[in-house]
């Protein structure tokens, strides 16, 4: 499974949402269920799949999918920006 893919299947795990829902413009706080607790379960398990540990300034940056995988791109993951 690529990257992508990989952080599509825990954002639908954690968000509990269908995968085809997510896509560059879910925002934090403008899906129900991406809720602040969700958001440090999201920070959890993506540590937990990539096997990062997530820097407390780039965890704020993570306001969207998309700013996710910017984010993600500064530990060495490829999404195809």
């Amino acid at each position: 499974m690529d990257n992508n893919n990989q952080l599509k299947h825990v954002f639908s795990s954690i968000l509990e949402i269908d995968a085809s829902l997510i896509n560059d413009d879910l925002k934090y706080q403008e899906n129900p269920s991406w809720d602040s607790i969700n958001h440090m379960f999201l920070i959890s398990e993506i540590e937990n799949v990539f096997d990062i540990e997530i820097d407390a300034d780039d965890i704020l940056e993570m306001k969207s999918f998309y700013h996710t995988k910017e984010v993600l791109s500064k530990y060495n993951l490829d999404f195809n920006l």
